[in-house]
């Protein structure tokens, strides 16, 4: 019979208080907390913390306090990874984040559901799927991406998105649900913001 943390991993429902799972979030609550309480100069104690925590971390990354995480072994995150303050990761099922990735604050990354019967949920069943995130991706502020999510290469999601859909490559997308907005061309090259140019 297949554990409970198994079943989580491998997207079936499965019980979040089952005494292992219990015991592995307190562990990363304790870690989390450790992290958020250091003093903002102790950049390398932060970063040290969360190579241990964290599933797989690359040489250069920068994450603002608060962070907070169900378990951390489920987060990859790839080289130039940077999360400005109150980054939220339910990492009950993988998530992989790849290079040169950036998050304004207050993004929710939710691997992390409950059935829509609420006889289900008072079973204190859950489910998990896991979130891909793309190389060079922007994801603005107060943007929420829900379980199972795919997020391509190079795309830019506007602050504020609730993600209910896998976003393409080249693209920036908002809104709530994310839809897209248009291609990134090779004339954004030339502006930083709106019609501004670069000099």
């Amino acid at each position: 019979m297949d554990s409970e943390k198994a079943k989580m991993i491998s997207g079936k429902p499965y019980k979040a208080f089952d005494d292992v799972l219990l015991k592995e979030r307190q562990y990363a609550k304790e870690q989390v907390f450790n992290f958020n309480s250091f003093r903002p100069d102790e950049i390398a104690k932060r970063n040290e913390l969360l190579k241990k925590l964290l599933g797989k971390t690359k040489s250069t990354f920068f994450i603002e306090p608060p962070f907070r995480c169900d378990y951390g072994y489920n987060i990859e995150i790839g080289e130039n990874f940077y999360s400005n303050y109150n980054l939220i990761i339910l990492d009950c099922a993988k998530v992989i984040i790849g290079d040169n990735v950036l998050m304004g604050p207050n993004v929710s990354i939710y691997t992390a559901g409950h059935p829509l019967h609420y006889e289900k949920r008072n079973q204190e069943y859950e489910y998990a799927f896991p979130i891909s995130i793309g190389n060079n991706v922007w994801i603005g502020g107060d943007v929420v991406i829900n379980p199972g999510i795919m997020i391509g290469d190079n795309s830019v999601i506007g602050s504020g998105s609730v993600i209910t859909k896998d976003i393409p490559s080249d693209v920036i997308a908002i809104g709530n649900p994310c839809k897209i907005l248009r291609e990134i061309s090779e004339d954004d090259k030339l502006y930083y913001y709106k019609k501004l140019k670069f000099e």
